[in-house]
């Protein structure tokens, strides 16, 4: 059984997923504080200028309350998202398993709290694969068909709901078998972006090249 995590991994860089593999990394303790926001936001749509200055957030707090706002008005599960029954949930699926920091039931469906930014749409292609990934592990533990996830940012007070399109099942799919085929290092990636905060970049060895070599200057 794969862990969730894991497929968020190799769908990212699969030779990330290579060198991780044998490095047991405690959670960051700025990422449990950017996650417990995601279990405050009524407090924090009331908070004033202050109080959310001194919270882990991104945005001026003008500009985090407006998000959070938008974001009541819009979801229809907005009252679970703000206070779910069920918390850091482990859910154990046919193919893999990992933590729902939320488990909505009207209607059913996991939330992935991300510490991260969010794209100016949709999710990142990582976390939505994670978000598929416990989608189907709940499906399979309460035996109801599930069509959507919710991934949060609750740093950026903005929170997308996705629906589980054939596109996302087979990118799911894809890292199921990549995990699986996976015997070796994968090969390296060439000028990737990626590289620059990779902390396994020195065992990588994954080199990266300026813009004004590229250019041949």
């Amino acid at each position: 059984m794969h862990a969730v995590s894991d497929l968020a991994t190799v769908t990212y860089c699969s030779r990330q997923l290579y060198y991780r593999r044998d490095d047991e990394r405690e959670l960051p303790e700025s990422v449990k504080k950017r996650r417990e926001l995601a279990f405050e936001y009524e407090q924090l749509l009331e908070a004033d200028d202050a109080t959310l200055a001194a919270r882990p957030i991104e945005r001026t707090p003008e500009a985090y309350r407006g998000n959070l706002r938008r974001a009541k008005d819009r979801l229809d599960s907005w009252d679970e998202l703000a206070d779910p029954t069920h918390r850091d949930v482990l859910l154990s699926g046919r193919e893999c398993r990992g933590i729902a920091q939320k488990v909505l039931e009207k209607p059913l469906a996991p939330s992935y709290v991300s510490p991260g930014s969010p794209p100016k749409e949709g999710v990142w292609e990582p976390q939505s694969v994670r978000a598929v990934a416990l989608a189907k592990a709940l499906s399979w533990e309460r035996e109801q068909l599930i069509e959507r996830a919710f991934v949060e940012y609750p740093a950026y007070g903005v929170i997308r709901e996705i629906s589980l399109t054939t596109r996302r099942k087979a990118d799911y799919r894809r890292a199921i078998r990549e995990i699986e085929g996976m015997d070796g290092p994968p090969a390296r990636l060439t000028n990737s972006a990626k590289c620059d905060s990779c902390a396994y970049r020195k065992r990588c060895g994954t080199r990266t090249r300026s813009l004004r070599s590229l250019l041949g200057l």
